[in-house]
């Protein structure tokens, strides 16, 4: 299958979103510039390590931490799954003082497979560069996208369904 690149340096948005309520929430890349966008689906905990990692690579390069990430920020509709999201790569580029996120379909062996952008076959992927207070802003909406989920259990720390969950740590009584 012939290789698709999705490069936005520099988009007018880029966010993580949901589709659903929490509990049964699908989540989402999503960037847009100009007509252009894309959504690729992945998983909350690779929400959460995005989040955490961007704020890890912002500190280490020393980039302002005070950027706000936009309350409003939604996913554009309709949310068009481009490809699920396997592997994930994030480098600083000290030239440009950019942020470029990498974002692939998944491999055989599960790792992030390093190409060539004109190589015909491989991995699709997703390629945004952001300077530092736009990845800043990213990694907060990302973190609390992951916090507004469902509220943890006080006993043993698992969400809460609506109808309450059975706790290994209540001797198996429904909360």
């Amino acid at each position: 299958m012939t290789r698709r690149l999705f490069i936005f340096d520099g988009p007018d948005r880029f966010l993580a979103g949901t589709v659903g309520e929490p509990g049964d929430r699908a989540f989402y890349l999503q960037a847009r510039k100009g007509g252009a966008v894309i959504s690729v689906a992945l998983e909350k905990v690779q929400v959460a390590a995005l989040a955490q990692r961007l704020e890890d690579l912002l500190d280490a390069v020393e980039a302002p931490a005070d950027a706000e990430h936009p309350d409003a920020l939604t996913l554009e509709e309709p949310v068009v799954e481009h490809f699920r999201v396997g592997a994930m790569a994030l480098a600083w580029d000290a030239a440009t003082e950019a942020v470029v996120i990498e974002a692939q379909t998944p491999t055989e062996d599960g790792e992030y497979a390093e190409l060539p952008d004109d190589a015909e076959d491989g991995p699709d992927v997703l390629r945004i560069r952001i300077d530092a207070p736009a990845a800043r802003a990213f990694a907060r909406g990302a973190e609390a996208l992951v916090a507004s989920g469902r509220p943890a259990c006080p006993y043993c720390g698992e969400p809460l369904d609506a109808q309450g969950h059975f706790c290994g740590r209540s001797n198996g009584q429904l909360n």
